[in-house]
């Protein structure tokens, strides 16, 4: 029969280095690791465990309330963000844009962006929902016999963080609104 591999303890303690302490605990509790993006993570069966939890936990109360789960796309245009350029400006420099919709060899053995293939439009990859959800909004809601509507999402959005933590600060992570 295979035993399980025996745990140690950290080499780093809480009071000594609290950032590498953190780091260390989500290591050994193998809850997530380095995805080989910088500031991505693959989140491992018992972090993505206690997401699942945290989700359950709180889906059965969105819906308690009323509100009905729903889903909105990752690439929003970049017109859309220009309407509310007051509201992103905090965070307008970690969005991560899309300008091309396909590859093309570059003869060398490597990949580069088609020119024939730019988007008319950048799309801008989820930083936050709101001004997709707003437009739809404006189109679902005509008076206001149409109200109450209440939506949730739950989603995964991308913000090029400078500074990345696991579970703390990463460029892509999971995240409800609603």
């Amino acid at each position: 029969m295979n035993q399980p591999a025996i745990k140690h303890a950290l080499n780093v303690k809480r009071a000594d280095d609290f950032a590498q302490w953190y780091q260390a605990v989500i290591a050994e509790a193998e809850l997530a690791e380095e995805s080989g993006v910088r500031g991505c993570m693959v989140i491992r069966p018992w972090g993505y465990g206690i997401w699942e939890r945290i989700q359950k936990l709180m889906d059965a109360e969105i819906k308690d309330a009323g509100v009905e789960n729903c889903y909105f796309p990752l690439f929003i245009p970049l017109s859309y963000f220009a309407k509310e350029a007051e509201h992103v400006e905090g965070f307008a420099k970690e969005m991560a844009v899309v300008t091309h919709h396909r590859l093309i060899s570059d003869g060398k053995g490597g990949l580069t962006p088609d020119p024939e293939a730019k988007l008319e439009e950048p799309l801008v990859v989820r930083p936050t929902s709101e001004t997709v959800i707003g437009a739809a909004m404006a189109r679902w809601v005509q008076s206001w016999r149409d109200l109450p509507l209440m939506v949730n999402q739950w989603a995964n959005v991308v913000r090029w963080e400078m500074r990345t933590r696991m579970f703390l600060r990463t460029s892509e992570f999971l995240w409800q609104e609603g």
